[in-house]
């Protein structure tokens, strides 16, 4: 099963070798055998060794103003059952940060990973959110709508649109080696507002966006540095592009 989803996936483009970020609903790919660590070794198995395999661990569900704790060994995701099994298979680093972490196995992993503590927004300069594009990162979507995009909240945070930020929140942090310390983080806030991440389609075409099936899931992979650039042009034309108000 694993070698069916992993040629799935490089006819869909992905990279061998290549930096992949991936959002996910594993319930769309249909029942699999060994679940969750099936699309895990797929996902891998297309990567190939020298590939670099990225998720979001995002933690605002646990980690909040009122419970602002956050431990990097266990600290759980709240984005579903794909991301919670690769944050805890061996292997997997986690990036530093309350409730934008990300989890990622590879070549470029601990470059991409490192640092993030150093942000005091969720998806800074030195998150593996904004540092995709370099690396000639893609960004798959599979089984989910192009919504669930963290990387445009990088975008969005180069050119701080109105509706972004909410409260500073001061919260504990527990690295992995035990060490603690504190950071200081600007919550992103969206009050009032619908995040439509899916526009992107409508400013992208192929290669940058790809669409196709993986198992029984609609998938679209996206190359990252194109879509920063196009989505950082719709943006300055217009800050509220990518949203829209609650009615």
């Amino acid at each position: 099963m694993p070698d069916s989803l992993a040629a799935e996936l490089l006819d869909l483009g992905v990279q061998r070798g290549g930096t992949l970020l991936v959002h996910s609903s594993l319930r769309a790919l249909g029942p699999l055998d060994g679940g969750a660590e099936t699309v895990v070794r797929g996902l891998l198995e297309a990567l190939g060794l020298d590939g670099t395999l990225l998720m979001p661990a995002l933690s605002y569900e646990a980690v909040t103003a009122a419970n602002p704790r956050f431990d990097a060994v266990s600290t759980p995701s709240c984005i579903g059952a794909l991301p919670a099994c690769f944050r805890t298979r061996p292997g997997t680093m986690r990036s530093i940060h309350p409730t934008h972490s990300v989890c990622g196995t590879g070549r470029l992993a601990a470059e991409l990973l490192a640092g993030h503590e150093l942000d005091s927004t969720p998806c800074g300069l030195h998150s593996a959110f904004a540092r995709l594009p370099g690396t000639g990162g893609q960004i798959l979507f599979l089984g989910c709508t192009l919504r669930p995009n963290t990387s445009l909240h990088a975008v969005e945070e180069r050119i701080e649109p109105v509706y972004l930020y909410g409260d500073w929140i001061d919260y504990s942090i527990r690295f992995t080696d035990g060490r603690e310390s504190r950071m200081r983080v600007r919550s992103h806030s969206f009050s009032g507002w619908i995040q439509r991440y899916d526009r992107i389609a409508g400013l992208l075409s192929e290669p940058a966006l790809r669409h196709g099936r993986v198992g029984l899931a609609e998938c679209f992979l996206v190359d990252a540095a194109p879509m920063w650039a196009a989505a950082l042009e719709a943006l300055r034309r217009d800050p509220l592009h990518f949203v829209e108000a609650v009615r």
